[in-house]
């Protein structure tokens, strides 16, 4: 038997650090080659590792919620002699980034002891994988078993509790089969509450780190860095709406996700391709405006570890019903939180939809490197004064508004006002022309 120590790998995108979020298993476990064993949390995402080696888990050597360096070893497993060579990669060459050796990676959420695991594509990188004697303990008791005791819950509760920062080995369940309802951790984040109100208890002290550290710095940076302009504009989409019904119907849109944001998405491209400048970005190391090829869409999304934005390649290439899959595919991942580290990376520009929480607008902060952000909000039906060949007249219209903040290094007003005021024009008036 030879013991064997895995060491935190950088998993592609520059990784320096990341915690450790969830083990998937335990010492004395036996694992396969390429079996999950690991969730961590990057800058960008969590990150499900991967077992190089079949063996038996001799040594959780990091506890879950650790933070640690690439490089740190952070389990140890015993093989036998003749699988004491790490798995050789499968991984296609690329051209952005050097061939490196080791196994697979999937990219995944988080996922619990008592859920199913869904087989997904694996993405492939390098691992640092070292032999060892002793294996040198950094424990301070045993990381093998949960330090606390493990409440069973879905997850949506789990996210609730998260969102509410209680901890749900403290909660009493009372949910089938001794599970965590919803109403529990809701009762213990009113109990809590109560007891920090009567100074029986502390607040609760969240650590910054993972996504949550990752996004605060990129908006402190663009914030601070890119001079913002925000502009509003109301538009009455009540064509649109019809419009998304009709298509709806079409053969070809039977099986696809359509909702109206794909409609503000395809005229916020139309306009985009004749004002390019909303697409560069401003390169002050270089003195330079850079104006990209094409246009790389970011969505933002909300996810239970924080916000991140992926992005749709070549989105101007994109027809209608394309770009609604594209971007149902990139709710429903980043939900799973299964994005790719490298779907967030080059992004042109960015809309963000706040009207699925019920919000009119807002002011939205540019995501680093990006001339322009549009933010969509709620649609309602509201009085509208409709002028037209039948006279002016009072009726109840679908309204829609939107902002967008720009970065006024790069564009002038004029620029910032035709795109938005373009975008808004296709809506009013969509026709046939935005499939």
């Amino acid at each position: 038997m030879t013991l064997q120590t895995f060491l935190l790998p950088d998993v592609g995108e520059g990784l320096t650090e990341a915690e450790i979020v969830t083990w998937r298993v335990a010492a004395g476990d036996t694992v396969a080659v390429n079996q999950a064993i690991v969730d961590i949390e990057t800058a960008k995402s969590v990150v499900e590792l991967p077992s190089p080696y079949a063996g038996v888990v001799a040594e959780l050597l990091v506890p879950a919620g650790r933070t640690v360096a690439v490089g740190s070893p952070i389990i140890a497993i015993r093989t036998a002699a003749a699988s004491a060579e790490p798995a050789a990669s499968a991984e296609p060459d690329r051209p952005d980034r050097p061939a490196q050796p080791g196994p697979s990676a999937e990219l995944g959420p988080p996922v619990e002891p008592d859920r199913a695991v869904e087989e997904q594509p694996k993405l492939l990188v390098g691992y640092g994988v070292i032999e060892s004697g002793p294996v040198r303990r950094r424990r301070a008791g045993n990381t093998a078993a949960p330090e606390r005791e493990r409440r069973r819950a879905k997850p949506p509760v789990r996210k609730l509790a998260s969102d509410l920062g209680v901890d749900l080995a403290t909660v009493e369940p009372t949910g089938p089969g001794g599970t965590v309802a919803r109403a529990d951790v809701i009762r213990a984040a009113e109990n809590r509450h109560a007891a920090q109100l009567s100074g029986t208890e502390a607040p609760t002290r969240i650590p910054i780190r993972g996504v949550r550290k990752h996004t605060a710095a990129a908006m402190v940076a663009s914030a601070f860095t890119a001079p913002h302009v925000t502009e509003f504009v109301t538009v009455d989409v009540t064509k649109t709406l019809e419009l998304v019904e009709v298509v709806r119907r079409r053969p070809e849109f039977r099986d696809v996700k359509l909702t109206p944001l794909a409609f503000v998405a395809r005229a916020y491209l139309s306009v985009l391709a004749r004002t390019p400048m909303a697409n560069a970005r401003w390169d002050e190391p270089a003195q330079e405006i850079v104006v990209p090829p094409g246009v790389n869409l970011g969505i933002a999304a909300a996810t239970p570890r924080g916000l991140i934005v992926p992005n749709i390649r070549n989105a101007h290439t994109l027809g209608l019903r394309d770009l609604a899959v594209a971007i149902h595919e990139l709710a429903v991942t980043a939900r799973a939180g299964k994005t790719a580290p490298e779907a967030m990376i080059g992004g042109t520009t960015t809309i963000t939809n706040v009207g699925v929480y019920g919000v009119d607008s807002g002011t939205p902060i540019l995501n680093p490197g990006e001339t322009a952000i549009l933010a969509v909000g709620a649609i309602r039906r509201e009085a509208w004064v409709v002028d037209d060949a039948a006279g002016e007249r009072i009726e109840p219209r679908s309204i829609l508004r939107l902002a967008l903040s720009f970065d006024h290094r790069v564009i002038d007003g004029h620029e910032g006002s035709e795109l938005l005021a373009g975008t808004a024009a296709r809506l009013t008036e969509p026709g046939l022309a935005v499939l």
